[in-house]
């Protein structure tokens, strides 16, 4: 009979196999173990890394933010909002910034069309954008400042300066001009009033060109009717040039898109402490920016763009 299939053997190999896999599964739940924190400490991690929450995430991104200067991206010729000059309703709101962070203002010219915020704000060139329309993703909007919408521009005398919206029938018949794309141009169509529209372009430098002041100019001179424009760049431009035409906000529209807008400030996607900062400034200022805004001509209207912002809000 073999050694091994001796009852006192027996009884001590298999004494010697339990004491050998009780050791490897100790050794196994260990690992499992081990490989179980590291597995959630690296899920951790990557969360953390996803949402921003380390502390060198956010230190980085809050040290993108100059403490020396407020350094804003703008259009170097996009009056009535900004220009080098610093003649612009914006430039006077970062002037208003700017003062009450006790910084000196800094640009970046830039014209304001494609690639603009890939190549200013994204390129880290400047830590703000005066004005971006609220819920756009390409970057991270302050609360809002101000809300305002699309207006009909008439000469004061004109039949239709008692219109208050795109439905209105007595606009058929007449020559309108409308920034071709722009969300006022799905409201004529949807009212039959593109075959007598004279379109202008959307996106141009305005160095060299401006929609808004050519449209103005040929209302003035009565090639076209009436004149549909977004209405902080049509009211600053009627305010100045043109005291004998009349600006009518498009609130009574019922159907998509709509035609007012909240207009806030922009900064980097994840700069909360900044954005945070800037929010803190705008309640604060609130006043003081209305006034700006009003003085410049731009049309407020209150928060749901259903009628002209009330006197104190």
């Amino acid at each position: 009979m073999p050694a091994w299939a001796n009852k006192t053997s027996l009884t001590g190999f298999v004494r010697a196999g339990v004491v050998a896999r009780t050791k490897s599964v100790a050794c196994l739940r260990g690992r499992l173990k081990a490989d179980l924190l590291a597995s959630l400490l690296a899920g951790v991690l990557t969360c953390a890394a996803a949402s921003g929450l380390s502390g060198a995430a956010l230190a980085q991104t809050s040290d993108l933010v100059s403490h020396t200067a407020l350094r804003v991206c703008a259009d170097p010729a996009n009056l009535p909002m900004s220009n080098e000059a610093g003649e612009g309703y914006e430039n006077k709101l970062a002037d208003l910034i700017a003062d009450r962070l006790d910084l000196p203002v800094e640009y970046t010219w830039y014209p304001m069309a494609t690639g603009f915020i890939r190549n200013t704000l994204r390129a880290n060139r400047c830590d703000l954008v005066m004005g971006y329309a609220q819920g756009h993703e390409m970057v991270l909007n302050t609360n809002h400042y101000m809300t305002s919408a699309y207006v009909l521009i008439v000469p004061k005398d004109s039949p239709l300066a008692v219109v208050t919206a795109m439905s209105d029938p007595a606009l058929k018949g007449h020559v309108i001009g409308i920034i071709a794309g722009s969300p006022p141009a799905t409201h004529m169509a949807r009212n039959g009033l593109m075959m007598k529209a004279k379109p202008y372009n959307l996106v141009v430098d305005r160095r060299f060109e401006s929609p808004a002041v050519d449209m103005l100019k040929d209302l003035k001179k009565g090639d076209i009717d009436a004149a549909i424009l977004w209405g902080p760049i049509g009211g600053p431009l009627v305010k100045q040039d043109y005291p004998g035409f009349k600006v009518i906000p498009l609130t009574q529209e019922t159907l998509p898109p709509r035609l007012f807008y909240r207009i806030t400030m922009g900064v980097r996607q994840g700069e909360k402490v900044w954005e945070h900062k800037l929010n803190s400034l705008i309640r604060r200022n609130k006043a003081e920016i209305n006034a700006i805004l009003q003085e410049a001509g731009v049309p407020l209207m209150n928060d749901m763009g259903t009628g002209p912002l009330e006197a104190g809000n």
